[in-house]
């Protein structure tokens, strides 16, 4: 791999800086660097220069992307939707694999280098979508991915589930996934007992689908930081929506999310429009981790959402109405820093010695950039020109 060397770009607040980059890294990032011999140059023109985005929470098994418009004329519950789901499996004619990696694709070009997806399993469909999701990660090899292994449909409620769920971390899923201890399961103990098994037998993380409201939400949020307390995982597990963060009063928030600070338990949002959410600048206050995603785009559940971070960076600042600069400044964390600390993607950043993971956008401010979505004029992912002015090279 050649060096690359990127001239005249800025970093939010600071002046313009060279980029140079070297087996896969960021080398040195400095103004006026001598180009080494041989290295491919890019001209940045003064473009704005951000860290490579990052995806928190997807569902790529699941998309629609790149395929005939469907039509949603599903019941409004969420059991409603999974059972729609099922329904839509069963007739055979969802690709998983292609259209992963047709949704894959589609975030890599937007600058998303690094990933969290879902992969459903069930004893319907066993390890398909597990399997289908790691076709796509080895196609994209550009971009990092984790899959979870995540038990839409439940997990002690459904006999086998279990042992799906260890046959899919043995072969290579990263995180155990869970969901609605209460709701879903209706056995929050059996539940939360089976997640941390698997867990501490693979030594993987965990990441828990909590939809519950209110009270109910936090409960099971209290089973979950009592178990991740007696396992001793800090910084291990992450609870996805956490809607009942934002339901609850304020007295009970601050208390559970004092024990999610003390345990490093962290939170990925996607900033719903339609449901309560955890709030931003509360959980910062805290010292929780937040970080960002989008859940499903254009599938079953949903006909909404884009594979671009800097959009849901935006709808993440407002849901959470952050207005100021330095405010909109949080929303990018959620899809940069924030998410790498969540997710535990290494060597992340802007820094030599970091994968050389960036994307250049026309924007004045990080503030404009997530305001306004602009164009990716370049992304490199792993040292690699990867998308230019928005159309995918790789």
């Amino acid at each position: 791999m050649s060096d690359l060397l990127i001239r005249d770009v800025r970093l939010p607040g600071r002046g313009p800086v060279d980029v140079l980059v070297r087996d896969g890294t960021f080398h040195q990032i400095a103004a006026g660097i001598t180009p080494p011999e041989g290295a491919a140059i890019e001209h940045g023109g003064g473009l704005l220069l951000l860290p490579g985005l990052i995806e928190g929470h997807a569902h790529l098994d699941k998309t629609l992307w790149g395929g005939p418009w469907y039509r949603n004329d599903v019941g409004p519950a969420r059991n409603d939707r999974i059972e729609n789901e099922r329904r839509f499996r069963r007739d055979g004619a969802h690709d998983a694999a292609g259209r992963s990696l047709s949704l894959a694709r589609a975030y890599l070009g937007r600058g998303t280098t690094r990933m969290r997806s879902h992969a459903d399993i069930d004893t319907e469909i066993g390890l398909r979508h597990v399997h289908a999701t790691m076709r796509a990660r080895q196609a994209v090899p550009s971009m990092q991915m984790q899959i979870v292994a995540f038990p839409q449909s439940g997990l002690v409620n459904r006999p086998g589930t279990v042992d799906l769920m260890d046959a899919a971390l043995s072969e290579g899923a990263d995180v155990v996934g869970g969901i609605d201890p209460c709701a879903v399961d209706r056995d929050p103990v059996g539940h939360v007992d089976a997640l941390f098994r698997l867990a501490e037998k693979h030594g993987k993380p965990v990441d828990i689908h909590l939809h519950e409201p209110g009270e109910m939400g936090a409960f099971s949020l209290d089973l979950i930081l009592e178990r991740t307390a007696a396992a001793d995982m800090r910084g291990m597990v992450t609870i996805s929506h956490a809607f009942c963060l934002g339901m609850i009063g304020e007295r009970d928030r601050e208390a559970l999310l004092a024990r999610m600070a003390r345990w490093d338990v962290r939170i990925a949002t996607t900033a719903p429009a339609s449901s309560a959410v955890p709030p931003l600048a509360a959980c910062r206050a805290a010292g929780v981790t937040v970080y960002g995603g989008n859940d499903g785009i254009r599938d079953t559940w949903t006909p909404y959402a884009r594979p671009d971070m800097l959009d849901r960076a935006m709808h993440i600042g407002l849901r959470n109405a952050l207005r100021r600069d330095d405010e909109l400044d949080w929303a990018l964390d959620c899809v940069t820093g924030a998410a790498a600390v969540g997710c535990g993607f290494d060597r992340y950043g802007l820094d030599a010695g970091c994968r050389a993971d960036l994307v250049l956008v026309q924007a004045e401010t990080a503030a404009e950039a997530i305001v306004s979505a602009p164009v990716r004029k370049l992304v490199v992912a792993g040292g690699v020109v990867v998308a230019r002015d928005g159309m995918l090279l790789v």
